[in-house]
């Protein structure tokens, strides 16, 4: 881990809501996967305290753009202190608030038309059916977009009516829901992978 990774990884243990991170493996994977892929232009869906955040920033060139939306800009500037001193702040367009009106306006403009390298998903599951049907327009082709929790704690693998806490419940029919999407959608290749669950 880079030590600004670390810092800021040090930095969310100490948040409430601090199992909302991204972990370090799955932080260390993006980081080689957008390396691999030469990834310039991301979006990133969900930003908590910015660790994923972070790691896509320090793997993208100087020139690179990350365009990412959070409801709640009060948890961003918890880690923008690290990303700015790690240097990488100014490849960050911070916009606060729900992604779906962006992602449309994007859409209805028509010049953002499979503009993306890469897009990171790590927010409200309730929505990611939603934001895969845009997403899919914005990526470019040969593109990837990673959603995150796909396995949802396990419960995905889960007989319905396996004792499960209520919120893991609750989003795992949607969690569900988008994964039936993806394997029969012909317009892509899937891959999960359990880093980070």
């Amino acid at each position: 881990d880079p030590e600004a990774m670390k810092e800021l990884r040090e930095v969310t243990a100490k948040h409430p809501w601090n199992l909302m991170t991204t972990s370090a493996d799955e932080g260390q994977f993006l980081n080689m996967l957008l390396k691999l892929i030469n990834a310039k232009n991301t979006m990133e869906i969900g930003v908590y305290t910015g660790y994923s955040l972070l790691a896509t920033a320090l793997a993208l060139p100087e020139d690179g753009k990350i365009l990412a939306m959070d409801i709640n800009r009060e948890n961003y500037e918890i880690g923008l202190p690290i990303i700015e001193k790690a240097g990488v702040g100014h490849k960050i367009d911070f916009r606060e608030g729900p992604a779906l009106p962006v992602l449309d306006q994007m859409i209805q403009d028509g010049k953002y038309h499979g503009t993306f390298d890469f897009i990171f998903v790590d927010a409200d599951e309730d929505n990611y059916i939603n934001y895969h049907k845009r997403l899919i327009d914005l990526v470019k082709v040969g593109g990837l977009i990673g959603y995150d929790s796909t396995l949802w704690n396990g419960s995905v693998a889960e007989p319905a009516d396996a004792p499960m806490r209520k919120y893991v419940r609750y989003y795992r029919d949607f969690v569900m829901e988008l994964n039936k999407a993806l394997a029969v959608d012909p317009r892509i290749e899937i891959c999960m992978l359990p880093v980070g669950e």
